[in-house]
């Protein structure tokens, strides 16, 4: 009788995790594994930046620049940021690069295993927590400079209504009212929003806040690119509502962008918000 080509421990029941499936078997594959003890590597690996989302009626928006840095120096002008994990919800990534690149696709992976092995898809609770395990599983890399913060955000169906959680580096989760942002710019852009921001914008004029907010940060932070339309590369945006979710095409985000650019021709430093309860 010929022995079977799948080791019985791949065929044994007991978890719908995928993550905790791969640490028990192949510890080795995890983005987080031979971290170089000792060493700070912060500085010789690219960095992503600025991630900014909102909530609209009906859904939310991400969005996120496309410079990597590595030090003073430009590694990617052309990086993708904003990643789809599911049909309903999506990642934004800050911090070193390649590891949240790797986070990402593992967090793709956990979510696609969990709706196989269960039949049904996680909550936008669930989904945040298995995320929150993810980021907390980075924490000795982190601790030698290798930082991976996301952002993610997703359509609850029972609230209908759109959501935003934020982390920080040990893992820690905090649900976003209406706006938020993370990355190197996100002080800069989460300023603009707070002026510009209103909870009831329709889904064409949050974009293009968004854009506003993205180039307020690469206007005050060297690490996060703006519009080039030289290289005709623009933000990657991501809309999900109650139909799922879709990322806008370039044509799309490249007219609110030269929109937004030629704003800026005539008052430099943005629109003004404006002033209620005044005389």
């Amino acid at each position: 009788m010929s022995e079977s080509r799948i080791p019985a421990a791949y065929m044994t029941p007991g978890t719908s995790s995928f993550a905790d499936f791969l640490t028990a078997q192949s510890p080795e594959l995890l983005p987080r594994h031979n971290a170089a003890a000792g060493n700070n590597l912060g500085d010789i690996a690219p960095h992503g930046t600025t991630i900014v989302a909102a909530t609209f009626p009906g859904g939310v928006i991400i969005a996120g620049d496309r410079r990597a840095t590595q030090g003073n120096l430009i590694a990617e002008r052309d990086m993708r940021k904003v990643f789809p994990s599911d049909e309903y919800s999506a990642v934004g990534i800050a911090g070193s690069a390649g590891l949240a690149v790797e986070l990402v696709k593992l967090f793709q992976t956990e979510l696609e295993h969990y709706e196989k092995i269960e039949g049904t898809t996680l909550s936008i609770e669930g989904k945040a927590s298995r995320l929150s395990a993810l980021v907390r599983g980075n924490l000795p890399m982190a601790m030698q400079g290798l930082v991976v913060v996301p952002l993610f955000v997703g359509f609850d169906p029972d609230a209908g209504a759109g959501k935003i959680y934020g982390y920080d580096p040990t893992g820690g989760r905090y649900e976003q009212t209406g706006y938020s942002g993370v990355g190197s710019g996100s002080l800069f852009a989460k300023g603009a929003l707070k002026k510009l921001y209103r909870p009831d914008l329709d889904e064409d004029t949050l974009v293009a806040v968004l854009i506003q907010a993205l180039y307020d940060a690469a206007d005050d932070d060297s690490a996060t690119g703006g519009p080039d339309l030289s290289r005709r590369l623009f933000p990657l945006v991501h809309v999900i509502t109650a139909d799922g979710g879709r990322t806008l095409p370039d044509t799309e985000v490249a007219a609110v962008a030269q929109s937004v650019i030629a704003g800026r021709l005539q008052r430099p430093d943005g629109p003004i918000a404006e002033i209620e309860g005044g005389q």
